[in-house]
């Protein structure tokens, strides 16, 4: 346990952005699978949910979550998987 205020402050804050990060990349991955589900399933929203995984994709790229070939990987995966 750190002595220290500002250590104690940075336990703090790495614990409120450990939560975060948690609960984007779960929504990330909730996300995917829907889509994933709507290209299985040949639905009539398949592009939107495509887009919307997209769209979610570069949000968690630029929030430093996923690497951007990471990214670019799996959006190029699900656009060829919407074909």
């Amino acid at each position: 346990m750190p002595n220290v205020k500002s250590a104690k402050k940075r336990v703090k804050v790495i614990a409120t952005k450990t939560a975060q990060n948690k609960a984007l990349k779960s929504n990330l991955k909730t996300v995917l699978k829907k889509a994933d589900l709507a290209i299985a399933n040949n639905a009539a929203d398949k592009s939107e949910a495509v887009r919307y995984a997209m769209k979610t994709l570069d949000q968690a790229c630029a929030k430093g979550l996923l690497h951007k070939n990471s990214a670019a990987r799996k959006k190029s995966t699900l656009a060829r998987a919407c074909q």
